[in-house]
């Protein structure tokens, strides 16, 4: 079987030290102290990775469940205004799954030091995850508001600023060798859990009223997390790189190699945002949900290079290898006469093909990380007297 992880790297992930600053009110008063009181109830002999894992699935099963009850977005549109489709239960149990999920996170590392098992796959199996959960918690917060509240063209560029700001918090670690943990991570979360559980009481009509001068909540919505993601996120990023090349303290790379890990981003952007844009039959309106759930994907594979390389310290990849099928989809899509049906087959086959290749990565990945390291993933081996 190939090999993804290079002697380099393995080198350098046994030099790696997780450095991180988190300057988070609602972190570092509220949830903290939360996680520590939690983290007691958990057994010792639970494995740290196997605590993120779960809690990736319960965001799994969320999506899962709102592809079961919604799954083109129209529960909400007009021509359903009589019936939702979605029970009230649904809200109910997506929200404590994304809660629970958010715990498991959070004390998955308090575990890792409880039991001594800390290391560096742990922390590339946690981010790992994450960057997968950036496309599958967002899609489940669209079927509050739906199609006409926020049309799935306006949706994809908001999952594509929520990828923005997760990869460039790597990026600036790949150049400052430090995690600045972002505030509206935590923030978000807990305003997402308390968003489904009042839908779940009131139910999601209730977002759908208009405002004053005119606006909707959906449009709020939409404002505010490019907003915040301006205030709260990219000009701190910017500044953080900025001051570590002027104090001297990052990995003081030259321009086009601290740059390098944006190329595969941008050139991705560019290629689903001319699909979403230009396809002759508008395929992100009629397959939305596979269109969220390829673009999640192929984005979670470049973001995983991307910390493999910023966690091991080598030259991050300029080229993904996913790109080509796509950048194959996306010209046969636009430039010969796809029948609708065609191409919305083309879209489901790429989503299976992206799907499996970026589980075979990410599961060869883990395993090499096991072999070199010799730990196990989701359970604690005893330590030998």
């Amino acid at each position: 079987m190939s090999r993804f992880l290079s002697k380099a790297q393995l080198e350098g992930f046994e030099k790696y030290k997780y450095n991180s600053v988190d300057t988070s009110i609602l972190s570092n008063y509220v949830m903290h102290p939360f996680w520590d009181w939690c983290v007691q109830f958990c057994p010792v002999w639970v494995a740290p990775n196997l605590l993120t894992f779960t809690g990736f699935l319960l965001t799994v099963l969320n999506f899962l469940l709102f592809s079961y009850y919604d799954y083109g977005f129209h529960a909400l549109t007009e021509e359903n205004i009589t019936n939702d489709h979605i029970p009230n239960w649904v809200w109910a149990v997506t929200a404590i799954n994304l809660f629970v999920a958010y715990t498991l996170d959070g004390i998955d590392g308090k575990q890792a030091r409880r039991t001594g098992t800390s290391g560096p796959l742990g922390e590339l199996f946690d981010h790992g995850l994450d960057s997968y959960s950036a496309v599958l918690i967002p899609t489940c917060l669209y079927s509050i508001f739906g199609r006409d509240e926020l049309s799935p063209l306006r949706f994809f560029f908001v999952i594509w600023n929520i990828f923005i700001n997760f990869y460039l918090t790597h990026w600036e670690k790949y150049n400052t060798g430090v995690m600045f943990l972002p505030w509206g991570y935590d923030f978000t979360m807990i305003g997402s859990c308390i968003l489904l559980l009042v839908t779940s009481a009131v139910g999601p009509r209730t977002w759908h009223a208009q405002l004053p001068g005119g606006l909707s909540p959906g449009f709020l919505f939409e404002i505010v997390l490019y907003f915040s993601a301006i205030i709260t996120s990219q000009t701190v990023i910017l500044w953080n790189i900025y001051k570590s090349y002027r104090d001297g303290t990052g990995k003081m790379r030259p321009l086009l190699e601290a740059v390098r890990p944006l190329v595969p981003l941008a050139a991705f952007f560019a290629l689903s945002s001319a699909w979403a844009l230009y396809s002759p039959n508008d395929i992100l309106n009629r397959g939305p949900r596979l269109f969220y759930i390829l673009t999640g994907t192929i984005f979670s594979n470049i973001n995983c290079r991307l910390i493999v390389s910023q966690m091991s310290d080598t030259r991050c990849e300029v080229f993904n290898g996913l790109l080509v099928p796509y950048g194959v989809a996306v010209s046969l899509a636009l430039c010969t006469p796809l029948s609708p049906m065609t191409e919305l087959l083309l879209l489901a086959g790429l989503c299976a093909a992206a799907t499996a290749a970026h589980l075979y990565y990410a599961t060869r990945v883990v395993q090499e990380m096991c072999e070199h390291f010799k730990i196990a993933c989701f359970h604690i081996k005893p330590k030998i007297k």
